[in-house]
């Protein structure tokens, strides 16, 4: 959030009490709802939004009738609104002698409401050219912006007041230059549910994860933000990829995968908002912990197939993630794997069930990439399976499996056919579990297992290899429990 963007909202907070809040919903004829999620737990009301007059010409939110207008002109001015309320509804109704006389009465000519939307705004949306001169008259700020980022003059223009909109002009107004995304749409009604206020965003300085990738707050929960560089707006093929990655975040919803937020594609930088967890990636957690023990390499490893399993069921088409790798699978509170990062390549549909990656001279050099998809070649689902391969080994073996950089190790994986040696002790390795390995990396795609096949074998192995109950499993003390997940 910018420094303009908090001053607004400390002198919101100043200017706008409680009680004045508690009239002022009373006089909105909008519906008193809560704000789409109710937060990131989707539980509870947040902020509500009092609505007077016709909207913001910035205003991505859809109400009041066909134009943004309400029907305050049948309302009488009530007694018991506070004064700033009064000026706000009097300029609405175009009473130049009751704004004057409130004027007069020493309220500030810039007295905002909630939304940061002055008299002169108001009046602006309206049409109420005997107004704005007055406002004018008493110095009202011409270039005040609401929260969206919307003047006067801009409001003025946006619903054909240019008797108006020519005198806001004539007195030096300026017009803030309108920045379009490449998805923004014309009507307001047309605005997606998911679309978030780039205000309710909180960063902070040096918190970028990855390139393109940011730690923010969201009604004071941690998410991770990934930013849309402006200088993709003109690439065609970024925008693409963009509007892919959040088509299958939006549809995706499972236990074992990060969920979606929200994103930002009304305004500049565009944005997608999905859920933060602490507790890190697979990958910083095996690097710490090293070998896994089987029990545990397996619940993991369900985990995982779980949620791959449910990508590649989504109808009409299979998600198929093409980028698995530990760093792409975060833990939850309570020790769960989610898999992230899928609808981040841009594929394309070849024939069939097979697809191929949208720019073929781009090259993959991750070691758990399909040796198929290495190659540029037409792929299928079965590459996830190829990756998840190489992550059950890796959990069960230890980190790092592939000393040799990663090009170098990719390399040998997928053109040289080599694959890394079982070294732990068969004690490691309950039944099953190597075949299982050396059929989801084999080299032909055909000869590898479902996820729904893997969750079968998975769960039987587990079943096996789960530890008999003993009086100091079932009396754990409580910081053991905590050093298991």
């Amino acid at each position: 959030m910018d420094g303009a963007a908090k001053k607004m909202t400390r002198t919101i907070s100043r200017q706008l009490s409680s009680g004045a809040a508690k009239l002022w919903r009373q006089l909105s004829l909008d519906p008193h709802t809560p704000r789409r999620g109710g937060g990131p737990g989707g539980v509870g009301a947040g902020p509500t939004r009092f609505a007077i007059a016709r909207q913001s010409s910035l205003d991505p939110t859809p109400r009041g009738g066909p134009d943004g207008s309400s029907a305050h002109q049948q309302l009488a001015v009530p007694e018991n609104l506070d004064a700033t309320m009064r000026l706000l509804f009097s300029a609405c109704q175009g009473d130049a002698g009751g704004v004057e006389e409130l004027l007069r009465g020493g309220v500030d000519v810039d007295s905002i409401d909630l939304d940061g939307r002055t008299a002169l705004h108001i009046a602006a949306c309206e049409g109420q050219g005997e107004v704005v001169r007055l406002l004018l008259d008493w110095k009202a700020n011409i270039n005040a912006r609401d929260r969206w980022g919307s003047t006067p003059a801009a409001d003025a223009k946006h619903y054909g007041h240019f008797e108006v909109y020519n005198l806001l002009r004539a007195r030096g107004a300026k017009v803030p230059k309108t920045k379009k995304t490449p998805m923004a749409v014309s009507n307001p009604k047309q605005v997606p549910a998911y679309e978030l206020n780039p205000l309710e965003l909180e960063f902070r300085r040096g918190e970028e994860v990855t390139k393109g990738t940011y730690l923010a707050k969201w009604y004071g929960s941690k998410v991770f933000v990934k930013i849309l560089d402006k200088d993709s707006f003109s690439d065609a093929d970024s925008i693409n990829a963009f509007e892919h990655e959040l088509t299958l975040l939006e549809k995706a919803r499972h236990p074992n995968l990060v969920q979606f937020v929200g994103a930002v594609t009304q305004n500049v930088p565009m944005m997608i908002v999905s859920e933060y967890h602490q507790k890190g990636d697979l990958a910083s957690y095996l690097e710490i912990k090293g070998r896994l023990k089987p029990y545990k390499a397996i619940r993991f490893a369900l985990d995982i197939a779980r949620g791959l399993n449910y990508l590649h069921e989504c109808k009409p088409e299979p998600i198929i993630h093409g980028n698995l790798s530990p760093k792409n699978i975060v833990r939850d509170d309570e020790g769960q794997l989610k898999v992230a990062g899928f609808g981040s390549l841009s594929l394309i549909k070849v024939s069939g069930d097979k697809l191929q990656m949208a720019q073929p001279t781009t090259q993959l050099d991750s070691v758990y990439t399909a040796p198929e998809m290495y190659r540029n070649e037409p792929f299928d689902r079965s590459v996830d399976v190829f990756a998840f391969g190489l992550v059950l080994y890796e959990m069960i073996e230890g980190t790092p499996f592939h000393p040799k950089p990663q090009e170098e190790a990719a390399k040998m994986i997928c053109l040289e056919g080599l694959r890394p040696q079982f070294k732990n002790k068969p004690k490691y390795y309950p039944n099953d579990v190597k075949e299982l390995i050396q059929e989801c990396w084999d080299p032909t795609p055909s000869v590898r297992p479902t996820f729904a096949e893997i969750i079968v074998r998975l769960n039987k192995i587990h079943a096996s290899c789960a530890k008999p109950a003993r009086w100091r499993d079932t009396f754990k003390l409580p910081w053991k429990h905590a050093e298991e997940r």
